[in-house]
């Protein structure tokens, strides 16, 4: 039994005006954690006024002081499960109380322990010289209320502490997994400001006139040199990203129309497709065509560039290779689908081939397969969306139309499926960040959405609405943190939806990726 809580006499009537909260009777099983706060706001002996010298020694019933706390009785714990210090005894108390100037007994914390130390640390923050005496008083009279003290850090403590957490750092602990480097726990870290905030309006829109609403059409793409092609109608324009100076690079005529724009990697060279089957190569530097192939014999709504080769889907249902260097206009043709091709991707090390046709299928092929290696059936739409990711090889994306509304993503080193996501609208278009394992796909029917998602989790980051129509282009800028959008109400969005490559600084910011709003006309 405690004989210090048999000496202890009902406390006095409490005051109007003190505090409802410490009225409520005590809790039979206090957790840890409510016993650690109650110890540093409790009244006790040592915090009480010395005696004077020709006062008698105290006796116990003097030296009682009331408080409105619940302090419980800590005689039937086993604290050796916990490598916690005993308790300070009452004659022990007793005899701290009757002699101020004596050293503390054995068992006791002074306030200059480890142990006060770092409750200090935690509950006050770093040390000033004004905090000292108040957190050393607060520990000393934590400690001879009875309030057993958490072991030392060498020995581990029940509860972990942490100091206030400034709105910049993330714990981590808790941080994804794309955050670099093995942390301590408990330690933090300032970088970046906690979770992505996506902004949900574009920071700049372009009105495009005769921007078509035709699902099959490819008719926006950006290129490494920061210029955006696009086609309207029967003529495509170049906008620059870094000076908004609008350029027309070419007129097609009455009699033909854009159906498809594609940039080489180098970014000097434009690829344009037209309605009439034509696929002509445009040096943009200078504005000038350089090449016109005619082998198609329907109009042309898909481009991929693999270096010097250039392959081209067609209404046809073929596949068409031409080696601009070549006198041929093209040297392979690759047959299987058998409705219009209106997907055409390769891989980024230029050795496959994705392709999605309006005969609801998705074909893979290698540089030198006259017939698909893969062969993908399970959507029930027309495949447009193809995109391969910059971060794992052999992985590949794929998004079906109306009638399949679902992404899907698929191996094609190990030939697997390995998952479907059903977005609930037609899946016009897709495309992977480099700079984190993230993805955008932009809709149509219904919901006319842009949605960013984390990959492989598929968790929505941000759902991202403004068009009117389908959303049915999409491009990504060249240093990957910005996207531009197209659609049938004649406008391109432009977006911050990706971060910056890890290897940049944080603050720096996009030579376009200003945040104020601005609304103009590409032509």
């Amino acid at each position: 039994m405690d004989h210090h809580h048999h000496h202890l006499p009902p406390p006095p009537p409490r005051s109007p005006m003190e505090n409802s909260a410490s009225s409520k009777p005590p809790t039979p099983a206090s957790t840890p954690s409510s016993r650690l706060a109650a110890a540093p706001s409790s009244r006790v002996s040592s915090a009480a006024p010395h005696p004077s010298p020709s006062s008698s020694a105290p006796t116990p019933a003097s030296r009682t002081v009331y408080s409105d706390r619940f302090i419980p009785s800590r005689a039937g714990s086993n604290l050796a499960l916990f490598d916690l210090a005993p308790s300070p005894s009452h004659h022990d108390a007793a005899a701290a109380a009757a002699s101020p100037g004596a050293p503390p007994p054995s068992g006791s914390t002074p306030a200059s322990s480890p142990y006060c130390a770092l409750l200090r640390a935690a509950l006050f923050g770093p040390t000033t010289p004004d905090r000292v005496a108040s957190s050393a008083s607060a520990c000393s009279s934590s400690s001879s209320a009875g309030a057993s003290p958490v072991g030392s850090p060498a020995t581990g403590n029940i509860f972990r502490f942490k100091a206030e957490v400034p709105r910049n750092a993330k714990r981590a602990l808790f941080s994804d997994g794309d955050d670099e480097g093995v942390l301590f726990p408990g330690v933090f870290t300032t970088r970046g400001t906690g979770p992505r905030k996506i902004p949900r309006s574009p920071y700049k829109v372009l009105d495009a006139p005769a921007l078509q609403d035709d699902f099959y059409l490819n008719l926006v793409d950006w290129s490494s040199h920061n210029i955006l092609a696009v086609g309207l109608g029967n003529c495509v324009y170049l906008w620059n990203a870094c000076s908004s100076k609008v350029t027309k690079l070419c007129d097609l005529g009455v009699d033909d129309n854009v159906c498809s724009v594609g940039w080489a990697q180098r970014g000097t060279h434009l690829a344009v497709g037209t309605n009439q089957g034509k696929v002509q190569v445009w040096d943009a530097t200078r504005c000038k065509r350089i090449r016109t192939m005619e082998s198609h014999r329907m109009r042309v709504g898909a481009l991929a560039w693999n270096s010097s080769l250039l392959s081209s889907g067609s209404r046809d249902k073929s596949i068409l290779h031409h080696d601009i260097r070549a006198q041929d206009d093209y040297i392979s043709r690759l047959a299987g689908h058998k409705s219009e091709v209106c997907g055409l991707k390769w891989s980024y090390d230029n050795r496959q081939l994705a392709s999605g046709g309006n005969d609801n299928r998705l074909y893979v092929w290698n540089q030198h397969s006259a017939h698909p290696v893969l062969k993908y059936t399970e959507h029930t739409a027309a495949v447009k969306a193809i995109a391969w990711s910059p971060h794992l090889h052999g992985l590949l994306a794929s998004g079906g139309g109306t009638a399949d509304r679902c992404i899907r993503f698929w191996n094609t080193t190990t030939n697997m499926h390995l998952n479907c996501v059903d977005t609930g609208s037609q899946v016009c278009n897709l495309v992977w960040s480099k700079n984190v394992n993230e993805l955008v796909s932009t809709h149509g029917y219904s919901q006319n959405q842009i949605i960013v998602w984390r990959y492989p989790t598929m968790s929505k980051l941000a759902t991202l609405t403004g068009h009117t129509y389908r959303v049915l282009y999409l491009a990504i800028s060249p240093d990957g943190q910005t996207i531009v959008t197209g659609a049938g109400d004649e406008t391109l969005r432009f977006w911050n939806v990706f971060p910056s490559p890890k290897s940049q600084s944080s603050d720096s910011l996009s030579s376009i990726g200003a945040t104020s709003f601005v609304r103009s006309y590409i032509r």
